[in-house]
């Protein structure tokens, strides 16, 4: 392995931060969407580059959001959660990725 094919893959672990498993994730995998929480800073681009090497797929299109953080109360202390970017990755025909097994 080349010392760029090997960076290549670290890229693509440091985009993509983890799965999201809700009830509405789940609703979106009946049609071929997969869910995912990415770095602030991740184009779409970089986001399809990195879903189609990790998980061997083809990628037809991405969307992307920013959840707002929430501004909320523990314990009498006043807090502010992080905002969070989420992709919505939908796949290819005949494509799929089961995110309930690890990597």
């Amino acid at each position: 392995m080349t010392e760029t094919a090997r960076f290549a893959d670290t890229r693509h672990y440091d985009v993509i931060v983890s799965p999201v498993i809700t009830e509405k994730a789940t609703m979106a995998s009946d049609h071929n969407q997969v869910v995912f929480k990415v770095r602030k800073d991740a184009t779409k681009p970089q986001i399809k580059a990195a879903v189609e090497r990790l998980f061997d797929v083809k990628v037809a299109s991405v969307n992307t959001l920013v959840r707002k953080g929430k501004k909320k109360v523990f314990r009498g202390t006043n807090g502010q959660q992080s905002d969070v970017k989420k992709a919505v990755v939908t796949l290819a025909e005949g494509h799929k990725i089961d995110v309930t097994t690890g990597l």
